[in-house]
């Protein structure tokens, strides 16, 4: 049976080739992004199996009238996809107070507020799965992105609370977690912080870093996110792209080692 989709941040990116593979088997989209117009182009091509719709996810709001509408429009909700997002660049000394406030809210009060909006359609219907796209930079960190890191560590720890949560009712939750793709995050969808001297070596130093990167194909990343939402047994996390299974693997063994090494103060801390 075909699926319902509903997408945030579909204009670009990720979001449109979510949407895209979607269409592309007969799916039926919900597709929403700030600007209705940049969504004209999947109207003229799916005709009625795509509904564009207005949507600036960090309006509470109209995040509850968007997903009315799309149930409205279609009669269910099978998939909701929060992908709306964007970069923040600067050192945690650097970050100004909005651009850190408006990173939170968008990448996580966004996620947050469509999923409560989609909740109760998805307990009524007794099926349903959220995908929350999150990143590698959700489960660790590099210098110079600490408040998008922020952004992704809380939308990980609210997702993985709500798999608990909505487990018995038919729901599943999936956190997607891509690594380096080529995509717009770094770019024009980015906000740079005011840079200080200071963390100019830093800079450079993840500079030549982020050059080594395989940017994988956003396209494959669509096709990928398929198989996830058609699998009776969805993981709750998963890498998109090499760079998860590459790199945090490490990151895990070694905080497993340090929490071995600091095991005797943990128990003196007990009292």
């Amino acid at each position: 049976m075909s699926k319902v989709w509903f997408v945030t941040g579909s204009s670009r990116g990720f979001g449109r080739r979510y949407v895209e593979a979607a269409l592309g088997r007969g799916d039926r989209v919900v597709a929403t992004a700030r600007d209705e117009k940049s969504l004209a182009d999947l109207a003229a091509r799916h005709g009625d199996a795509v509904l564009p719709l207005r949507l600036d996810v960090t309006d509470r709001a109209a995040a509850r009238a968007a997903v009315e509408r799309a149930h409205r429009h279609f009669g269910r909700i099978d998939v909701v996809v929060n992908n709306a997002g964007h970069g923040l660049f600067g050192a945690v000394e650097e970050l100004a107070e909005q651009a850190l406030r408006d990173q939170l809210e968008t990448n996580l009060f966004g996620a947050l507020w469509v999923t409560q909006a989609a909740l109760p359609y998805l307990r009524e219907q007794g099926s349903g799965h959220i995908v929350q796209i999150s990143s590698t930079g959700g489960v660790a960190a590099w210098p110079l992105v600490g408040g998008y890191h922020a952004s992704k560590w809380a939308l990980e720890g609210l997702s993985e609370s709500l798999a608990q949560e909505v487990a018995g009712l038919g729901v599943k939750v999936t956190i997607v977690e891509p690594g380096a793709y080529a995509t717009d995050w770094g770019g024009s969808s980015a906000v740079q912080s005011e840079p200080i001297a200071a963390y100019d070596e830093v800079r450079g130093a993840l500079g030549a870093f982020m050059a080594t990167l395989d940017f994988g194909d956003p396209a494959a990343a669509g096709r990928a996110l398929l198989e996830v939402v058609d699998s009776d047994d969805p993981p709750l996390r998963v890498f998109f792209g090499t760079q998860g299974n590459e790199m945090l693997p490490a990151v895990y063994a070694e905080r497993l080692e340090v929490w071995a090494k600091w095991q005797e103060l943990a128990v003196r801390a007990q009292g």
